[in-house]
């Protein structure tokens, strides 16, 4: 298999004769533009961290760094490559570098990086002679995240789903590329904003007959025409016309599982809030509430009639709203 060459001097934008100091300041910068916590749901990131990764894990150690130049500046993919001298007894241990999130060891590195070291858990494997001899060390793929939007409705109730998703792939040449996945996901009733479902080995393939990572799932919850979320509950803002705030009514009010019968207490004020018991969002016993909160509206025209109605009202009331 041919395997292409990484500059990593040019990966992290420095000369071959940078200083360390120089190499960590480039790494350090490049980790702060492309951190994946930085640039969730973006692959080019991703990728470009993955180099810098890479490339600093080799050049900020000396010794590695002296039997990578061996390599020299112009070496390209297909000449006569020979191993240079010192890696036959060379044993390397990787951790990874401060890049976090992807799973530590060599699990994020290239196949031109493999190939060289042999993978993190110990020296060159056997076939260096040149690259068609290498044989891949086996480790499982990459954990995955995307996110995923459903309306307030879907939450609640839960039940299978079907969504479709773009992932990289590589092809028989090693060139990757993109291609459309659909799954079958099972939504758990009650599930809240910000919760990740897991999807085990629906991840990034693995490299040499290692297992698939697995892909989660962060449930973004749309918004919605008629309710708010707060914490576990639903809030929903209950219209009332004055008549009925002062006397009392039963209404019908809507609710993520169909509307219910609620009755209005007599001098209910704007405001105010009602329950309706396990309406909300979360799990199966520990779910939240709809909370109702009263909104008194008053009619912006009144008819001759009813401002007449309206005056002697006000005249007959001792109500004193400021007291």
């Amino acid at each position: 298999m041919s395997v292409e060459y990484k500059d990593y001097y040019k990966i992290l934008g420095v000369a071959r004769t940078a200083t360390q100091d120089e190499i960590s300041k480039a790494f350090k910068k490049l980790a702060r533009k492309f951190h994946p916590d930085l640039n969730p749901g973006n692959p080019e990131a991703e990728g470009k961290f993955k180099e810098a990764n890479e490339a600093n894990e080799v050049l900020k150690d000396p010794e590695k760094r002296k039997l990578y130049d061996q390599l020299g500046a112009n070496w390209q993919q297909g000449q006569n490559f020979q191993r240079p001298p010192g890696f036959e007894n060379m044993h390397f241990q990787f951790n990874g570098g401060p890049g976090g999130g992807f799973g530590g060891g060599a699990g994020g590195f290239s196949d031109f990086f493999e190939t060289l070291f042999g993978g993190a858990q110990g020296g060159p494997r056997g076939g260096f002679g040149g690259f068609g001899g290498h044989q891949m060390r086996s480790r499982r793929g990459q954990d995955a995240e995307v996110t995923y939007e459903i309306g307030l409705e879907q939450a609640y109730a839960g039940g299978p789903q079907s969504l479709s998703l773009q992932e990289q792939v590589y092809g028989a040449d090693g060139q990757p590329r993109l291609q459309t996945k659909t799954l079958k996901v099972n939504i758990p009733p009650g599930v809240k904003d910000g919760q990740k479902i897991r999807l085990s080995g629906q991840g990034s393939p693995g490299a040499g007959g290692g297992e698939a990572g697995d892909l989660y799932l962060k449930i973004r919850l749309a918004a919605h025409p008629q309710f708010k979320v707060k914490d576990d509950n639903v809030v929903y803002d209950l219209k009332l016309a004055p008549w009925e705030a002062a006397l009392g009514a039963t209404v019908r009010v809507p609710t993520l599982d169909g509307a219910v019968e609620m009755k209005i207490p007599p001098g209910i004020s704007s405001g105010a809030k009602l329950r309706v018991r396990g309406k909300g969002l979360g799990a199966a016993g520990r779910r939240g509430d709809q909370m109702v909160r009263i909104m008194i509206q008053s009619p912006k025209e009144l008819s001759p009639e009813a401002r007449a109605l309206w005056e002697q009202l006000a005249a007959a009331s001792d109500f004193a709203p400021r007291d």
